[in-house]
């Protein structure tokens, strides 16, 4: 008898051709020929496979490989994958999600602008148990999150010979009503031309306290809005009155009537919306989730929709990240409870951050 050759291990590649019948060895980088053994043009990289391909691969060519280990180890796939089954949804769950997906379609169209963190938030304040990452799974499937253009006109002229005072908030913490008062203008957009929106905030609460609407950007629209302010605050002496250097707020009109009930008159520098920055936050808010979104084409429109938005819409129900995802008027509310108690405003905070 003859030596015996060792004859070396035979290999059936799942990504070859050849014949489970035959049982012919796939060899790469060769092709069968009447010559013998041709060599192949070299072989582009495989592209990544996707984990069902590779199951499907595997349990394919399992009756040629030892194992389902080796399957798995050829294609780099944890057994875990292979073995894995996505369980079918119940019916009770697939109900409870078409809930939650209607409820955040209608969160939605309410508050066009909320992003995915506010919508969790408004979820968790109607009791929802959801978390952030499949609320934003829903709004992308679902085509709910969007960008808005912004557009920009110069409402400011500091051009002017009149006083410029300086800026007493910076660096401030501000943590009472009716400590600070910020004040501001932007424009609206109309078929015929612009109108302007005067607007006080409480720095505090960040609650529209005070505004007025107007075709003319001038003293008389700030003043406007300065009074419906003090009318329903009623302020002590003492209030800081914040706006940038423009002609309407460094008016001597206007400088006297702060000055003739007791406001401290603060302004940004020239220039540095971030000085004012909480009046540029509320004005972005009111563009994005109102102003672009309506279109106004009529002076009639913005008197109607304008008023309901900041004093329904913004003030009561919007919920802020700045106040623990409160709205403006339940912050205020709390405050005044928690400035009742004597308890420290950091409490507050975290009572609002945890609810």
């Amino acid at each position: 008898m003859g030596p015996k050759h060792h004859q070396s291990p035979q290999f059936f590649h799942p990504s070859c051709d050849a014949s489970p019948v035959s049982r012919r060895p796939c060899m790469a980088g060769t092709s069968f020929g009447a010559q013998g053994y041709t060599p192949l043009p070299p072989l582009e990289p495989a592209q990544p496979q996707s984990v069902p391909k590779k199951r499907e691969i595997v349990t394919r060519w399992e009756h040629f490989l030892s194992s389902i280990r080796r399957g798995c180890g050829l294609m780099k796939l944890a057994r875990s994958s292979f073995y894995y089954r996505p369980k079918a949804k119940s019916p009770e769950r697939m109900e409870a999600e078409a809930d939650l997906r209607d409820r955040v379609e209608a969160i939605c169209l309410e508050f066009p602008r909320y992003g995915y963190r506010r919508v969790t938030h408004q979820l968790k304040h109607e009791e929802w148990q959801v978390n952030h990452k499949k609320v934003l799974r829903l709004m992308r499937e679902s085509e709910l999150l969007c960008q808005v253009k912004r557009r920009w006109v110069r409402t400011t002229d500091s051009r002017h010979h009149f006083p410029r005072y300086p800026n007493l908030i910076k660096g401030m913490v501000i943590d009472r009503l009716n400590q600070v008062w910020l004040a501001d203008i932007t424009y609206i957009r109309i078929r015929t031309g612009f109108v302007y929106l005067a607007a006080i905030l409480d720095a505090c609460s960040r609650r529209v306290i005070g505004y007025a609407v107007s075709t003319g950007l001038d003293t008389a629209l700030t003043l406007e809005a300065l009074r419906i302010a003090m009318a329903i605050r009623k302020p002590r002496p003492g209030v800081i009155h914040h706006s940038d250097q423009g002609v309407q707020y460094a008016s001597g009109e206007y400088v006297n009537e702060l000055k003739r009930y007791g406001f401290e008159i603060s302004m940004a520098r020239t220039g540095n919306p971030y000085e004012n920055a909480r009046m540029e936050s509320f004005f972005k808010t009111l563009k994005y989730e109102e102003v672009y979104l309506c279109e106004y084409e009529t002076m009639e429109d913005v008197m109607t929709r304008l008023p309901y938005f900041i004093e329904e819409v913004y003030n009561q129900k919007r919920l802020h990240s700045a106040l623990g995802y409160c709205s403006p008027n339940d912050f205020e509310e709390s405050l005044l409870i928690q400035q009742n108690n004597g308890a420290p405003r950091q409490t507050l905070l975290t009572l609002s951050v945890q609810s």
